[in-house]
């Protein structure tokens, strides 16, 4: 793998937005840092990390957040009918693509400041002025052709926090609602160093924060109430972060609503730099429980990790039909 541009270099041009590296991977790219993970790379993950056969899937229902979903997103509906006079059953889902596990695709989030998405797209290039698509660019379809695959770690933020009796509220339905948990980018290696996970270039980073746990039992007023903020406990939104992202890994995602803890003490968004800058894809509400378990179980937090994304032209995001393994392989 060529070797990337120091995160202090960026942008690459100095007319270009924070942090991006548009035209690293040519004009017209349309992978972003999805261009990491090579043949080589994902042969070597491969190598190293299939061994039993274990398989966990990461999806967490499409239903899960029932009619309680984030920033107003249209809740999953199904409908089954009977095909009479036989005995036939179809079905049909009505669901919003960011209403449970999935990954944010680079139509989604742009520079807010600038309007301007993954290698400087703009709305005008991707809609018509009637809001139909004009152009599939920077679809998540592109995504599909060899889906997102390679060598995934798992950082176990939940329970190293409870080891080490550290405060953290995933739900934030305390008193202090507006004031979100973030976490450090410290921590974070705190817990890969006591895990013994090696961090190679081209990973793709997940983290167990507790939320999809917390929420499974949680009541329905404490449901409620999380819809209801435009605030989320997360990954601390730091410059030292992105650095160490852009630096390492080909995609990253986690358990809870926003991959980040939202809002931004920064003049910038995370998803911005991560989505409009590099093209790198961000997993949200991913169901990391059983593997999780089984990664404490084995003593190892890496694992070979197929995810592929629904071939849906110029979709903005997609469920991810993915599974994570450790020691193991979902697909080959």
């Amino acid at each position: 793998m060529a070797p990337i541009p120091s995160f202090s270099s960026l942008p690459l041009e100095a007319e270009d937005p924070p942090f991006s590296a548009w035209g690293l991977y040519g004009s017209s790219d349309e992978l972003g840092t999805i261009n990491r993970l090579t043949k080589d790379v994902v042969l070597a993950a491969a190598r190293s990390e299939i061994q039993t056969g274990e398989r966990f899937s990461l999806n967490w229902p499409l239903d899960a957040l029932g009619k309680n979903t984030f920033v107003g997103r249209k809740a999953f509906h199904m409908e089954q009918w009977n095909k009479a006079p036989r005995i036939v059953k179809d079905d049909v889902w009505h669901f919003n693509s960011q209403g449970s596990t999935q990954w944010d695709g680079l139509r989604h989030f742009a520079y807010q400041k600038e309007a301007k998405f993954y290698n400087g797209v703009t709305l005008n290039d991707m809609y018509n002025a009637d809001g139909t698509i004009k152009s599939t660019r920077n679809g998540v379809e592109k995504w599909e052709k060899k889906g997102i695959v390679g060598r995934g770690i798992l950082i176990d933020y939940d329970r190293w926090r409870r080891t080490h009796q550290i405060e953290y509220d995933p739900l934030l339905t305390s008193a202090t609602a507006w004031k979100p948990s973030r976490i450090p980018l410290d921590d974070l290696k705190a817990v890969l160093e006591e895990e013994g996970t090696e961090v190679k270039h081209g990973d793709i980073l997940f983290i167990r924060t507790g939320f999809t746990s917390a929420y499974n039992s949680a009541s329905d007023d404490k449901r409620r109430a999380i819809a209801e903020l435009f605030v989320g406990s997360g990954v601390d939104q730091s410059e030292e972060a992105l650095a160490w992202l852009w630096e390492t890994f080909s995609a990253v995602a986690a358990d809870h609503v926003s991959f980040e803890a939202w809002p931004s003490r920064q003049p910038w968004y995370m998803h911005e730099v991560l989505l409009a800058g590099w093209g790198m894809p961000i997993g949200e509400l991913f169901d990391l429980e059983a593997l999780a378990e089984h990664c404490a179980e084995v003593k190892r937090w890496s694992f070979f990790l197929t995810s592929e994304v629904c071939n849906v032209p110029g979709a903005v995001a997609r469920s991810p039909k993915c599974a994570g393994n450790s020691l193991s392989a979902a697909k080959l």
